[in-house]
C-alpha cells in the first residue's frame, strides 16, 4: 500500500500561521475597534503572556516571588489606566522592576526579570495610551496595518528575493530584500490607512509609518538577540504556527513604546501622548 504523501513542511507550516492569523486579526482589530474595558483586558492578557515569556526564556521562576511582582504591576497599570490614572501607573511599573531585582538578590538572572517587566509594562502602559488619546482609533488601526504590513511583506519579499543578510549571526533567515520590502509596503499600507481615515499631511504619515516599521524590524532583532542568547527557538508554543507571543508582538511592542516617546517628545501628555504629533 502506497504511504500518503505529506506536504513540504514549510508549506504545511506556512498553512498553519496563515489560518491563526485569519483568526486572530479580525478579533484583534474587532476589539480595538470597540476599545474599552474589552481592548485595556486584551492589551493586559497579552502583557501577561508576554512577561511570562520572557520570564521563561531568561530563567526567572515561574512561581517565584519576583514573577508574581512582576505579574501584578501588570494589573496595576491597567487597574491604573482604566481608574484615569496612567502617570501612576508608571510609578508602579518602576518600582516593580525595582522590586524585581532587588527580590531577585541583584543577580543577573534578576536582571534580565527587571528589564522584562520594565518593557511589558511600557508596552502596555503605550498600547492602552495610545488607544484612548485623541485620534486613538485611527492610530491603533495605523499602528496594527504597519506592524503586520512589516511583518508579513519581509517575510515573503526575504523568501522570494533571498540575498544578503540582515543580522546573520542573531536571525539568520532575516535579509536586507525582506527588509527593505517590509519597509515599503508597510510605508505603502500606513499611508493608505491615513488616507481612507480622511487624514491631511500623507507626507507626515508616510514618514511615520516608515518610521514604525524600522522600529519594528528593530523590535523584532531585539527578540531574537535574547532567543539565541539563551538558545530558544520560540518564545512558547501558545499560537498554532506562530510560536508565543512575543514572536507576534515583540515588532508591535517596539513601535508602540516608539510612538509615544516621539508623541511626548513632541509635547504630547502621558495621558494623550500622540497629541503632540497634531493627531487631534
Amino acid at each position: 500500500m502506497a504511504e500518503t504523501e505529506q506536504p513540504p513542511k514549510k508549506l504545511s507550516d506556512l498553512g498553519v500561521r496563515l489560518a491563526s492569523a485569519v483568526v486572530l486579526g479580525p478579533v484583534v482589530l474587532a476589539i480595538a475597534y470597540f476599545g474599552g474595558l474589552a481592548f485595556t483586558l486584551l492589551m493586559l492578557v497579552a502583557a501577561m503572556l508576554f512577561l511570562w515569556e520572557w520570564f521563561s526564556m531568561t530563567g526567572t521562576p515561574l512561581k517565584s516571588v519576583t514573577s508574581v511582582i512582576g505579574q501584578g504591576v501588570m494589573l496595576v497599570i491597567a487597574a491604573l489606566h482604566a481608574a484615569g490614572m496612567p502617570e501612576a501607573g508608571l510609578g508602579a511599573l518602576l518600582l516593580g522592576a525595582l522590586a524585581v531585582f532587588a527580590f531577585s538578590g541583584f543577580s543577573r538572572s534578576g536582571r534580565w526579570g527587571a528589564e522584562g517587566t520594565l518593557y511589558s509594562g511600557l508596552a502596555l502602559f503605550s498600547l492602552l495610551a495610545l488607544r484612548e488619546g485623541s485620534g486613538g482609533l485611527l492610530f491603533i488601526f495605523f499602528l496594527l496595518f504597519v506592524v503586520w504590513a512589516t511583518d508579513i511583506f519581509a517575510y515573503f519579499t526575504g523568501r522570494a528575493l533571498g540575498g544578503p543578510k540582515l543580522w546573520a549571526r542573531v536571525s539568520p533567515k532575516k535579509t536586507w530584500s525582506g527588509a527593505i520590502g517590509g519597509l515599503l509596503l508597510a510605508t505603502l499600507f500606513g499611508t493608505g490607512v491615513a488616507y481612507f481615515a480622511g487624514a491631511s499631511d500623507l507626507v507626515f504619515w508616510a514618514l511615520l509609518a516608515a518610521a514604525l516599521s524600522v522600529v519594528s524590524q528593530a523590535g523584532d532583532l531585539l527578540e531574537s538577540a535574547i532567543k539565541r542568547r539563551f538558545d530558544v527557538k520560540d518564545s512558547s508554543k501558545l499560537i498554532p504556527g506562530h510560536g508565543g507571543i512575543m514572536d507576534r508582538i515583540d515588532g508591535l511592542v517596539a513601535a508602540a513604546i516608539f510612538a509615544v516617546l516621539l508623541g511626548l517628545v513632541a509635547g504630547g501628555a502621558l495621558s494623550d501622548p500622540i497629541a503632540g504629533l497634531g493627531l487631534t
